[in-house]
């Protein structure tokens, strides 16, 4: 075949192609997502990729848009929706009527709804779409249905909106039988395509009586012809598969087996991890669904599996984010932070790349696979500008190996460990002063490498931006921690020497984040110092960290935790990210007045490790009267950080990914800091301080906690001062069990 190129007015879009950045987001569509490794579906509550174009809808591999609309139209439509449902194991059915208001036979003998079609969709290496229609009339019927489509083959960047001087060259539709290919070969030498395969619909010449007839195909969409007896069933499935290079064949296979395997493989992930059960079913479907999406964020890259950090916009391996998300999910299965740091110790830096931020033992911030990134457009092939993924990776290795004991893997990594510490000391204090700063070494870089990095999320409380080389106050509790956790397991493992050394600059550190950074005036720690080596002054949730990475002693705790839940800070569905009365406060924003799940999970495990659980409780209360109120009962990566006294409900922030995997575990996290639990796998024993439960949970159980190669159930029932915690089975290996009730 010798394609013809398209123009660039004329991709394949159904409205004519301007620019991908110029498109806006899906505003007010009830959103589905499907996922599965590295193909996912972002699509409207009818199973449509549609208004098309829209940013945040499509069919996507990895970080490339291969169909940007795909709408279902019917004979006698636009069809009703009877109900739209996506299981916890990501497979939806979306069900369908037409009814004869749309035919002007409402007054005739017809009855009103007339045909019933099912829509059943999920992903299993390719998107399945099948269509199951039942005649109800009475009497036979002729009938279609049509699929439109179009593919812009759009990379992830540019749908964000990034504007790109040129783009790759489109080619003209393959229409073959029954399959239609679209073909884009980008600016990287690479060949996208989508291929799209209708099965179970004969041709023309199979016959007037033949229930289902591909009646028409063409390069933008198909129509199927049917012809319906009295209460016959029949179907029709579009296959759709995408590619990079050569495509590879995929067997097909019935809708009905692939859903019973995708079943199963959820349930046994489910089985493998803890199970929870409580005496509010709500918070039982909530945590199921975290487990199911642990699974369905899973993403496979170089052979090997890490969780990425959400949908849509980062269905990618992220460095913080897969750290932070392991430490939440250990809990319920070790196996995510196992993956994150096997995974991101071989993307360690090597070399010197200002143009990537890279530097050796730095651990990457975001690695991409689209065209932008292999065509050099970004620098994320990886990207290494984050100032905090590095002492994040000693964190979780030392508290995967408190909950795992897996000293193989511990053992494996302890090279790229010591690469890490050798970039706190060598590369990460760049004015000598003893603080970790960072400041972008390229200009396609990012302007701020914390977790708040916006381009305005580290502000004076005026609304100032800080300037760069900042030292953001919650990296250095990341890093004294992780020096404190690395010489604890130096010292298990007998090498006194190197755990004397990071025991001393742990405890420097510690002291200058006191001497440095607390506001007496605000009685609150500022967010950071800038290049100045001022006080960035606003009030923020920033110091929430100090209290995760245990750096602060009982009195500072308190004022922490108080500054935390005041009522500036506290918006009564969670802790804000900066308190409100300042110039800075917009509860609309990124990073300056919303309320972020992971943020506040990380604040109620510092709570915990204080002993102060009741608070850990507060937040877990707020955090879970929110999730209450969002679809499937998910946590989104944020919401607006709006009083909940000013209305009825939590608001949506307009771009938030769901699921995203820190929010997804965050949950976990907080149920674990309100419980107290603390484990040593080394030393066989779990150790549970001061739980709590939140006003309205009597009871929860936790069946299945892995720790080492024991697994525990643990049940938790309400009493007068606390919980009590009743220990129902030990199994797989000696446990001791400690409970310390403080009143």
């Amino acid at each position: 075949m010798d394609p013809r190129p398209l123009t660039p007015a004329e991709p394949n879009d159904l409205l004519g192609y301007t620019d991908p950045s110029d498109r806006p987001e899906a505003s007010g569509v009830e959103k589905r997502v499907l996922k599965a490794g590295n193909l996912f579906l972002v699509a409207n509550r009818l199973g449509d990729i549609w208004p098309p174009g829209s940013r945040d809808l499509g069919l996507f591999l990895t970080d490339t848009r291969h169909l940007s609309a795909w709408r279902l139209h019917v004979q006698g439509g636009p069809p009703l929706c009877l109900s739209s449902q996506i299981s916890a194991d990501y497979v939806a059915q979306v069900d369908l009527t037409v009814t004869s208001l749309h035919t002007g036979d409402l007054l005739g003998k017809e009855p009103i709804n007339y045909v019933h079609l099912r829509r059943d969709q999920l992903i299993d290496g390719l998107w399945i779409d099948r269509f199951v229609l039942t005649n109800f009339l009475g009497r036979p019927i002729d009938y279609w249905i049509e699929l439109e489509w179009a593919a812009d083959f759009a990379d992830v960047f540019e749908i964000r909106g990034a504007h790109r001087q040129q783009r790759g060259r489109y080619y003209a539709p393959d229409v073959t039988g029954d399959q239609v290919t679209l073909r884009y070969l980008g600016l990287d030498n690479r060949t996208y395509s989508t291929i799209i395969q209708v099965r179970g619909a004969g041709s023309l010449d199979d016959g007037r009586n033949a229930p289902a007839r591909l009646a028409e195909l063409t390069g933008r969409s198909a129509r199927i012809a049917f012809h319906l007896q009295p209460d016959e069933k029949t179907e029709v499935t579009f296959e759709i598969s995408c590619h990079v290079g050569e495509p590879e064949v995929r067997p097909s296979r019935p809708f009905s087996v692939v859903a019973r395997e995708t079943h199963r493989a959820y349930s046994q992930w489910a089985m493998s991890a803890t199970r929870f059960s409580s005496s509010d079913d709500l918070l039982d479907r909530a945590l199921e669904q975290g487990v199911a999406d642990l699974k369905a964020l899973q993403v496979e890259h170089f052979g090997a599996r890490v969780v990425s950090a959400g949908i849509p916009w980062y269905t990618c391996p992220f460095g913080r984010d897969s750290l932070i998300t392991g430490f939440e999910a250990l809990l319920v299965t070790p196996e995510v932070a196992r993956d994150a740091l096997l995974f991101l110790a071989r993307l360690q830096g090597k070399a010197e790349d200002p143009s990537r931020d890279e530097q050796p033992g730095k651990i990457p911030h975001e690695i991409r696979f689209g065209e932008m990134a292999r065509a050099g457009e970004v620098p994320h092939t990886p990207y290494y500008g984050s100032v905090d993924a590095t002492p994040l990776f000693l964190v979780l290795l030392s508290e995967y190996f408190l909950w795992t004991d897996d000293r193989e893997t511990v053992e494996s990594l302890l090279p790229a460990a010591a690469a890490a510490l050798s970039w706190l000391d060598r590369s990460a204090d760049l004015d000598g002063d003893g603080l970790v700063e960072y400041q972008r070494r390229t200009p396609r870089g990012l302007r701020n490498q914390g977790w708040k990095d916006s381009g305005d999320g580290v502000p004076f409380a005026s609304g100032r931006p800080a300037e760069p080389p900042i030292a953001l106050v919650e990296v250095q509790g990341y890093v004294a921690d992780a020096r404190r956790r690395m010489a604890q397991l130096y010292r298990r493992l007998g090498r006194e020497g190197e755990a004397a050394l990071q025991t001393a600059a742990s405890r420097e550190l510690v002291q200058r984040i006191e001497e440095r950074f607390w506001m007496e005036e605000k009685q609150a720690f500022a967010i950071a110092l800038d290049r100045e080596k001022r006080q960035v002054d606003a009030v923020t949730s920033n110091p929430g960290h100090l209290l995760f990475s245990r750096v602060l002693g009982d009195s500072r705790a308190r004022q922490v935790v108080g500054s935390l839940l005041s009522r500036d800070m506290w918006s009564g569905w969670g802790i804000r990210t900066l308190a409100k009365g300042q110039p800075a406060f917009n509860p609309l924003s990124y990073h300056n007045g919303t309320v972020w799940p992971h943020d506040n999970a990380l604040a109620a495990m510092g709570m915990s490790y204080s002993g102060m659980t009741e608070a850990a409780g507060q937040v877990f209360d707020g955090l879970w009267s929110a999730a209450q109120h969002f679809r499937d009962l998910r946590l989104p990566e944020l919401f607006c950080g709006l009083d909940r006294g000013s209305g009825l409900f939590p608001v949506q922030y307009p771009v938030a990914c769901v699921p995203q995997a820190w929010a997804s575990a965050a949950l976990f996290l907080l149920v674990r800091a309100m419980l107290g639990i603390f484990p040593d796998a080394p030393r066989h024993t779990i150790h549970i301080v001061s739980p709590k439960l939140p006003p309205g949970l009597e009871e929860l159980t936790l069946s299945g906690v892995r720790v080492g190669p024991a697994r525990a159930t643990l049940r938790f029932t309400r009493g007068e001062h606390g919980a009590f915690v009743s220990v129902v089975r030990v199994e797989g290996g000696p446990l001791h069990v400690r409970i310390d009730v403080r009143r």
